[in-house]
C-alpha cells in the first residue's frame, strides 16, 4: 500500500512552511506515531532548529561534486529504517548528480511506493506551471521546479499564508535571513507587491485543488443540483456567425468575478445531421473554439436529441452559475409554433442565470431550405419529366374504363402518379403533377365531365382530399430523400474518417498515409501540406501530382493552425466537402507534430541510451581498471624498492600478484574490444567444426580447474558444433565463471551437453541462488551485476558479451531455472555431423 503524502503550500520564503512540518510532526509523535525527520533544512533559525530537538533525524547522505561536499537525503537510509512518517523538506530540490535520481520529489515518490507517509514543502514560485509567472513578477528565475500535477496527487495541502506586512516584518527583525542580506531582499524580492502577486498565485492555485475535491465529493455523493462555490459561465455555440459575439460577452461576463472559468459548449444531434451549410457551420466553429482557447476558457462538443436539455445538462455538469445564449434567428411566425431553445432553456434552467443576448445577426434570419434541395436538379428535371408524360398518359389509360370505374379508383390512380413523381423529382414535380391531376379528374372523370364545376359535395371533398393527401405525401417523400442523402454523405464520412484513423494509426508514417487517404477519398490530383517559416511557405509532404508552393496555388485550402495549410489540387470541393477536409487538416497538423515528437524523442532516446552506457562504463571500468592496475604498480614498485630485501617466495608472490592482476586487464580490455565489435558489428569470425567436450575442457583450465573444481559430462559420441574456436572459447569462460562465482560452497557447476535435430545444447548448471524470472533478460545488459554486492569481481561485461558472442555465431544463450535452486545457462549452436569411418564410408558404398 503506498503512503500518503501531505504538502505545505507557502506564497514566499519565510512563511513558516518548515516551521509547520516540524510541529506536525512532534504532533503526530505525540500521538504515538514512528515520525523521522528525513531531511530538514533550517537555514540557521532558531525557532525552526528548536522543533528538530526531541524528534529522530536519519543521518544525511554526504555527496561530492566538484570538489565541494553536499549532504543529501539518504533515501537507503530512511528505507532501511522504514518508519511510519518522514518529513523531507524542500521538495523541488535539486540533487547532486551522482545519485539514482535527479530530483528530490522523486526521492519522495520512491518513499512514498514503499508505503511511508511523507510530509514535504514547497513555494509556490517552484511549482512547473506557474515557474514563468513568477519569473515576470519578480525577475528571479527559478532553476527548481517540481510537476504540477506531483504536487496536485498530495492527500493534503496546506496553504501557509502570511500577509506581505507580516512577511516584512519577520524579515526586517532578522527572523529569516542574516542581518547583512535583509535590506537587498526587501528592496527586491519581498517588495510589497510581488509578495502581493506570489500570494494570489497561490491561492488561485490551490482554488483549482478544492475544486478538484469538490467535484469528486459531489460526484461520489451524487449531488446534482449547483454549489455556486465559483463563478462558471457556459455560452452555447450553435455554428452561426454570431457565436463570436457570444463568446466575448460571455468573457466579459466571466471577467468579472476574479478566477471565473468560461466554457463553450456545441450540442450536435444524436444522428449526426444538421440543416443548412454544414461548411460554413465548421469553419465558424473551428475560428469560435480559437477564440474560446485564446480567451482562456474551454471548448466543448456534446451530443443530444433535445438541446435544451443538452445544454442544462453540461451546465450542471461542470456546476454552471450562468448560461449565455444568443437571441433565436427565427422569424415570429415559427416562434408561434414553437418557443425556441431559448425559451425552453429558460424555463428549466432552475437555480442557473440565462442570459439571451441580442446580435445583429439576429434580423438575418434563417434562409428557408428550398424546396427539393436535398435532390440534384437532374432529378428534379426528370421529376417534371414523367409529371409531364406521366398525367396525359394516365389520363388516356383511364378514359375508357371510365364507364367501370369509380371516381376513388381514378383517384387512387393518379395519387399513385404523384407519389411516383415525388419519388423521382421531389417536391415541386409533385405539387405540380397534384395541381395538374386535380384538373384532370375534374375535367375527365368528375360529373358534370369536361366541365370544371362539381355538382356533387362529396366529390368536391374527395379531390380537396386528393390535393392535400398529394402534397403531405409528396412533402415527405421529399424529406425523406434529402434525409437519406444527408445519412449516406454522413455515412460516407465517417467510413472516410475511419478508414483515415485506421491508416494513420497501423502505418509507420502515418503524416503519408493521412494525405495518401485524403487524395484517394476525393480524387485530388495533388495534396500537399505547407508550413510557414521565416522565409514564406515551405513544403512539408505531398502526395500526387505537382504540389503546390503556396496555398493560393490550390483548387482548395484549409488551415490547420497558424502556420500549417492544406492545399489540394483536383477541382473545387463542394461546400459540405470542406467538413472533411478540415478534419485531415487538423489531423494532418497532429500527426506532423507527432512526427517531429517522435523524431525528437527517438534522438533524445538515443543520447540517454549512449549516456547510461557512458556513465555505466565510467562506472564500473574506472574501478575495475584502477584496481587491477593498482595492484600490479604496487607489486612492480616493491620488487624495484632497494630498501627492502624480499625473500624468494616473496618475490615469487609479488610476481604472480603482478601476473594475475595484468591477466585481469588484459581480459577486461578484450571484452570490451569485443562488445564494441560486437556493436560495431565488425567481429571476424573464422567458423568451423569444434569438439564440444574439447572446448570445455579449454576454457575449464583456463579458469584454473584445480583452484576451481568443474563437474563435465559431455557424450564422447556427440556431434561437433560450427563455431569460432576463440569466440567460443571466450564465452565459456564468461559463463563458467559467473557459474563459480555464484555455485553454492561444496556443489561444484555441472557441464553437460546434448544433441538434437541438428542442435547441440551446452548446459551450465550451478546450484546457486538463482535469478528471478522478471530480472533474467536484465543480467544480459552490460555493466550489469544483478544482485552482486562484490564490485571487485568484474564489470559485468561476461554474459552480455557471451550472448552476443553466441549469437554472432548463429546460436543462442539462454537461462534456465536448475530444478532444486539455481541458475541453467544454455549455449545453442549448430551441429555439424562426426565424419564416417573407413569402414562406415566402405559399408555405405556397398549395392
Amino acid at each position: 500500500m503506498a503512503g500518503k503524502l501531505r504538502v505545505y503550500l507557502g506564497a514566499a520564503p519565510g512563511v513558516g512552511k518548515t516551521f509547520r512540518m516540524l510541529d506536525e510532526g512532534h504532533r503526530r509523535q505525540a500521538r504515538g506515531t514512528d515520525v523521522v525527520v528525513a531531511y530538514v533544512e533550517t537555514h540557521g533559525r532558531r525557532r525552526t532548529e528548536a522543533l528538530v530537538d526531541g524528534l529522530e533525524v536519519v543521518p544525511r547522505l554526504t555527496r561530492h561534486h566538484r570538489g565541494v561536499a553536499f549532504e543529501e537525503l539518504d533515501v537507503d537510509a530512511v528505507l532501511a529504517r522504514r518508519p511510519e512518517v518522514a518529513l523531507v523538506d524542500e521538495l523541488a530540490h535539486t540533487d547532486v548528480p551522482g545519485g539514482r535520481h535527479e530530483k528530490r520529489w522523486q526521492d519522495v515518490q520512491e518513499l512514498l511506493a514503499a508505503g511511508i507517509d511523507v510530509i514535504s514543502t514547497v513555494n509556490v514560485q517552484h511549482l512547473e506551471s506557474l515557474n514563468d509567472v513568477v519569473e515576470e513578477i519578480t525577475g528571479v528565475p527559478q532553476r527548481e521546479t517540481v510537476p504540477d500535477s506531483v504536487v496536485r496527487a498530495a492527500e493534503q495541502i496546506e496553504l501557509v499564508d502570511m500577509t506581505p506586512e507580516a512577511l516584512r516584518r519577520r524579515m526586517a527583525h532578522g527572523n529569516i535571513y542574516p542581518p547583512e542580506k535583509v535590506d537587498a531582499a526587501l528592496g527586491n524580492y519581498f517588495r510589497t507587491g510581488n509578495l502581493t502577486a506570489l500570494r494570489e498565485l497561490a491561492l488561485l492555485w490551490l482554488a483549482d485543488k478544492v475544486d478538484d475535491q469538490l467535484d469528486a465529493y459531489r460526484a461520489e455523493h451524487r449531488i446534482g443540483q449547483k454549489w455556486e462555490a465559483r463563478e462558471r459561465v457556459v455560452v452555447a455555440l450553435t455554428g452561426g456567425p454570431e457565436g463570436d459575439t457570444l463568446v466575448r460577452r460571455a468573457s466579459r461576463i466571466a471577467d468579472r468575478t476574479k478566477g471565473s472559468d468560461l466554457h463553450a459548449v456545441h450540442v450536435t444531434r444524436s444522428d449526426g445531421l444538421r440543416a443548412g451549410e454544414l461548411g460554413g457551420e465548421a469553419v465558424n466553429l473551428a475560428r469560435q473554439r480559437n477564440l474560446v482557447e485564446n480567451l482562456g476558457g474551454t471548448y466543448h462538443q456534446v451530443v443530444g436529441t433535445d438541446i435544451p436539455s443538452a445544454l442544462l445538462d453540461f451546465a450542471r455538469g461542470v456546476n454552471a452559475t450562468q448560461l449565455v445564449l444568443g437571441a433565436s434567428r427565427r422569424g415570429r411566425l415559427a416562434q408561434l409554433f414553437s418557443p425556441g431553445v431559448g425559451v425552453n432553456t429558460t424555463a428549466e434552467s432552475g437555480a442557473i442565470d440565462v442570459h439571451m443576448v441580442t446580435h445583429e445577426n439576429v434580423r438575418a434570419r434563417r434562409r428557408p431550405t428550398r424546396p427539393g434541395g436535398g435532390l440534384s436538379s437532374r432529378r428534379r428535371a426528370a421529376g417534371f419529366v414523367v409529371a409531364a408524360l406521366g398525367l396525359p398518359l394516365l389520363t388516356a389509360a383511364l378514359l375508357p374504363l371510365h364507364e367501370h370505374l369509380a371516381l376513388s379508383t381514378d383517384i387512387l390512380a393518379f395519387l399513385m402518379l404523384v407519389v411516383a413523381v415525388a419519388l423521382v423529382g421531389g417536391l415541386l414535380p409533385a405539387l405540380l403533377s397534384a395541381v395538374l391531376g386535380f384538373g384532370l379528374l375534374n375535367w375527365f372523370f368528375t360529373p358534370p365531365v369536361h366541365r370544371f364545376t362539381i355538382s356533387e359535395a362529396e366529390n368536391l371533398f374527395a379531390l380537396a382530399g386528393f390535393v392535400l393527401v398529394a402534397a403531405a405525401v409528396s412533402a415527405v417523400v421529399d424529406l425523406a430523400a434529402r434525409r437519406t442523402r444527408e445519412a449516406a454523405r454522413a455515412r460516407a464520412e465517417a467510413a472516410t474518417l475511419f478508414t483515415l484513423a485506421g491508416s494513420v494509426l497501423g502505418g509507420d508514417q502515418p503524416l503519408t498515409a493521412l494525405l495518401a487517404q485524403l487524395r484517394e477519398s476525393f480524387g485530388l490530383d495533388s495534396v500537399s501540406l505547407l508550413e510557414r517559416g521565416e522565409n514564406g511557405w515551405q513544403l512539408v509532404e505531398c502526395v500526387g501530382g505537382t504540389p503546390c508552393a503556396t496555398p493560393s496555388e490550390g483548387d482548395a485550402e484549409v488551415r490547420a493552425t497558424d502556420d500549417v495549410t492544406l492545399a489540394v489540387r483536383g477541382g473545387p470541393l463542394a461546400a459540405a466537402d470542406r467538413r472533411v477536409l478540415e478534419a485531415f487538416g487538423a489531423q494532418a497538423a497532429l500527426a506532423l507534430q507527432q512526427q517531429r515528437l517522435s523524431a525528437e524523442a527517438a534522438r533524445a532516446t538515443t543520447m540517454t541510451e549512449v549516456d547510461k552506457l557512458r556513465t555505466a562504463l565510467l562506472n564500473a571500468v574506472g574501478h575495475d581498471l584502477r584496481t587491477p592496475l593498482a595492484s600490479a604498480t604496487a607489486a612492480v614498485s616493491s620488487l624495484r624498492s632497494t630498501d627492502i630485501e624480499f625473500s624468494p617466495d616473496d618475490r615469487a608472490e609479488l610476481l604472480a600478484t603482478a601476473e594475475e592482476s595484468l591477466d585481469r586487464l588484459r581480459a577486461l580490455v578484450e571484452n570490451l574490444l569485443d562488445l564494441s565489435r560486437l556493436q560495431a558489428g565488425a567481429l571476424a569470425m573464422t567458423p568451423q567444426p569444434l569438439d564440444v567436450a574439447e572446448a570445455v575442457g579449454t576454457a575449464v583450465a583456463e579458469l584454473g580447474a584445480a583452484a576451481r573444481p568443474v563437474t563435465i559430462a559431455v557424450p564422447a559420441d556427440l556431434d561437433d558444433v560450427s563455431a569460432d574456436p576463440g569466440l567460443l572459447q571466450r564465452a565459456l569462460v564468461n559463463v563458467l565463471a559467473n557459474a563459480l562465482r555464484y555455485s553454492a560452497p561444496g556443489r561444484p557447476p555441472l557441464v553437460t551437453a546434448s544433441g538434437l535435430g541438428g542442435t547441440v545444447e551446452i548446459r551450465v548448471v550451478d546450484h546457486g541462488p538463482g535469478v528471478p524470472e522478471p530480472d533474467r533478460e536484465r543480467i544480459f545488459q552490460p555493466f550489469q551485476r544483478l544482485g552482486d554486492r562484490d564490485n571487485t569481481t568484474g564489470v559485468g561485461l561476461g554474459l552480455a558479451l557471451s550472448r552476443g558472442l553466441l549469437e554472432a555465431m548463429g546460436g543462442s544463450l539462454e537461462p534456465e531455472t536448475t530444478p532444486g535452486g539455481g541458475l541453467t545457462m544454455v549455449l545453442r549452436l549448430s551441429g555439424v555431423p562426426a565424419p564416417a569411418t573407413p569402414d562406415e564410408r566402405i559399408e555405405e558404398a556397398r549395392p
